[in-house]
């Protein structure tokens, strides 16, 4: 069976959302051609379930300076590709509820649209993300019924399918986002983007020219 990369994202992380924009302008069917493994940081159900399978979460939280730095940095990268950006405030935020729902619409072959109506609700107007509000936008955006979306929670095997991705991280080591892993390869942060390009080599990318701004780190 040939091996697939693994990509770990995250709606929270503006690293993220960069580095992704970043590999699909290199790999338009990215979507097709790697594993996307969600990470958040679980709530209290996620964690206990986490636990019975003797897993954890290695994501430490930052600090306050860390924080501004990563504001100021990422405005800058974000400038350098011509994207325009909101910063958004996250206040008590459920990182549950938008990276289930994004396991929902994968599910409905929905995974590409609704990825993007996230990223343009959270990092292009600056919204709550974690509001059933705003997801089940995001979901009728990207054709998804809305409450499939914010359902998602609720839904024992989108729960276990959820945990099943957060002990995959566990175990390949998963300590920040972004992160590729490529075989016994691993490539943490926006800034090892290209060294995951030159790693993979995917047939679709081969010969093609893309983006080698190597600027910046990971949250």
């Amino acid at each position: 069976m040939k091996r697939r990369p693994r990509l770990y994202f995250s709606f929270r992380s503006p690293y993220s959302w960069l580095t992704v924009h970043r590999l699909r302008a290199a790999v338009p069917d990215a979507f097709d051609s790697l594993d996307w493994f969600p990470y958040w940081d679980p709530d209290k159900r996620t964690e206990d379930a986490l636990a019975e399978r003797q897993a954890e979460f290695h994501y430490v939280q930052m600090s306050r300076a860390k924080h501004l730095y990563l504001l100021m940095d990422t405005k800058r990268l974000a400038q350098r590709l011509g994207l325009a950006m909101a910063w958004p405030v996250d206040v008590d935020p459920w990182w549950e509820l938008p990276h289930l729902a994004f396991l929902a619409a994968r599910r409905q072959g929905l995974a590409a649209p609704f990825y993007d109506a996230v990223i343009r609700a959270r990092w292009q107007r600056g919204e709550n993300i974690c509001t059933p509000e705003v997801v089940a936008a995001a979901a009728a955006n990207a054709g998804l019924d809305p409450l499939l979306a914010t359902g998602a929670p609720q839904d024992p095997d989108i729960r276990a399918e959820a945990v099943e991705c957060l002990v995959t991280a566990y175990e390949d080591d998963v300590f920040g986002i972004p992160y590729l892993k490529w075989g016994r390869h691993r490539f943490w942060g926006y800034d090892r983007l290209d060294d995951f390009l030159d790693a993979w080599r995917p047939p679709a990318a081969e010969g093609a020219p893309y983006d080698t701004d190597t600027a910046g780190g990971c949250g």
